[in-house]
């Protein structure tokens, strides 16, 4: 039986930098941080990019009520494609705050604007190249 599906993010030696701009930019809480030289068992040899002993092998972080993992990956080559995280947020204020926190230092692929499912709605790819759709929840519709 599933439990819990978990987003794991990889970020090519910059988890510490990730998790600092994301505690500044969305109040992300981290919960847990492991470095891969605190590790209990060692790194097979090979595995690890040279100067990666002090890079974070694992963490945990919550951004409002949904926790994610991340980590520095192995190497500097990690990419993250074939996602989007959906961060929904209760006022279009908010909507625009955490839009334009993200977007520092990223680039802005859809301003946020109305839709016909949302007041408030826009895409960002971060500075970490981590993509995110900030939305406003819209009225449902009415039922027949």
């Amino acid at each position: 039986m599933i439990t819990a599906v978990t987003p794991y993010l990889f970020f090519s030696g910059r988890c510490e930098e990730a998790l600092e701009f994301y505690s500044h930019s969305l109040g992300a809480k981290v919960e847990m941080l492991m470095r891969y030289n605190e590790s209990p068992e060692p790194t097979p040899p090979g595995m690890l990019q040279p100067g990666f002993e002090n890079k974070v092998m694992h963490s945990s972080f919550m951004i409002g009520e949904i926790r994610l993992m991340a980590s520095d990956g192995c190497d500097d080559k990690s990419t993250l494609h074939g996602f989007q995280l959906a961060l929904t947020v209760d006022t279009e204020a908010a909507a625009h705050e955490t839009f334009n926190a993200l977007a520092e230092g990223g680039n802005i692929q859809m301003p946020l604007t109305k839709t016909f499912w949302s007041p408030c709605f826009g895409m960002v790819a971060d500075k970490f190249n981590v993509t995110w759709m900030v939305m406003v929840p819209g009225e449902n519709p009415p039922a027949n």
